[in-house]
């Protein structure tokens, strides 16, 4: 009886460790009927900005007319910021032959189109900043650009901060969409009269480090990026930046919710919804990946915390309390 137990715990074992690669798996839908198109779902880990994303995926295929379980079911796999982990997931997916590989942020895509390409399988990206920079932009693939609005950011921080002259920002060195980003601030930041100071970090071990070392430069406020392995920490980078009374302001509306003072940004649920209807078109056979062109959204918003502005000493021009979206969790 001991051996017989001994054998099918095992057997147990080894089916559990085939379901799935990531740290967070998910399968929808009605996976016994083998004739409904599977979407493997490759999200490279998870905070809110990239949940966004996802969420606002789902409901555009569902705006465009799509019924779960009928007309598609979700394999969704999280990556949990591992660059090996997000390879697995997509090279699994390839062997499943799923319909279309869904890919959020650019690590993920990266692995997805590298995964597909033998097989031609349709991959459609989201919440990736520089599709040309990380080398997305030909071939069987195509989604949605979150390139941020740079100029809007600094105009932001200079109407709230009339009297700074640096802005530090923490950056993936080897992630396409920060380094764009990055050389964009640095080539308008004079413009409106900033000096920009960066640091690079290699992986996300190195960003609280990388988080004092600004602070002892000095620098009059932080820019955070839509940069993955510095959004991962970022309540533990606020507490070091409250202390030291230096402002933080986000990319979008989530950063702000747990403590940025503002952000000029984009709506995250808004670009998956994008990205979704896209993906709508592939499944339909209206469109193929490879002819559709990277959409870039354009649209966003101004966002406040009150709470951390106040706390920072800030006062908000009228014009912005204006039109501004109050953003608090």
């Amino acid at each position: 009886m001991k051996k017989f137990l001994a054998m099918t715990m095992a057997m147990v074992l080894g089916m559990s460790a085939l379901t799935g690669c990531g740290g967070n798996n998910e399968t929808q839908g009605d996976s016994a009927n083998a004739n409904v198109p599977v979407i493997g779902i490759s999200q490279y880990g998870q905070h809110a900005s990239l949940d966004n994303c996802r969420e606002g995926f789902l409901l555009g295929l569902e705006e465009s007319g799509l019924v779960e379980g009928t007309d598609y079911t979700i394999d969704y796999q999280n990556a949990g910021f591992d660059d090996n982990i997000a390879m697995q997931i997509a090279q699994n997916f390839s062997a499943n032959n799923v319909a279309l590989m869904c890919a959020v942020a650019t690590p993920s895509a990266t692995a997805c189109y590298a995964a597909a390409e033998d097989k031609n399988i349709p991959v459609i990206f989201t919440a990736i900043t520089d599709p040309v920079q990380a080398k997305l932009d030909t071939g069987n693939i195509t989604g949605t650009s979150d390139k941020l609005p740079v100029e809007a950011q600094l105009e932001l921080i200079r109407a709230l901060q009339p009297d700074s002259k640096t802005i530090g920002i923490i950056y993936t060195t080897s992630e396409p969409n920060s380094v764009s980003a990055i050389k964009e601030y640095e080539e308008k930041g004079p413009a409106y009269g900033f000096a920009v100071e960066t640091i690079g970090v290699t992986q996300q071990a190195e960003v609280l480090q990388a988080a004092d070392s600004i602070i002892a430069k000095g620098v009059d406020c932080i820019s955070n990026l839509t940069d993955n392995n510095v959004v991962g920490v970022l309540p533990s980078i606020l507490e070091k930046t409250n202390d030291a009374g230096i402002p933080v302001y986000g990319s979008e509306i989530e950063q702000v919710k747990l403590g940025c003072v503002a952000s000029a940004g984009i709506d995250y649920i808004a670009l998956g919804k994008q990205t979704g209807a896209m993906a709508a078109k592939i499944l339909k056979g209206e469109g193929a990946a490879e002819d559709m062109p990277y959409e870039t959204i354009t649209s966003f918003d101004t966002y406040i915390n009150s709470g951390a502005i106040e706390e920072m000493g800030i006062t908000v021009p009228a014009d912005i309390a204006e039109k501004a979206i109050e953003a608090t969790n």
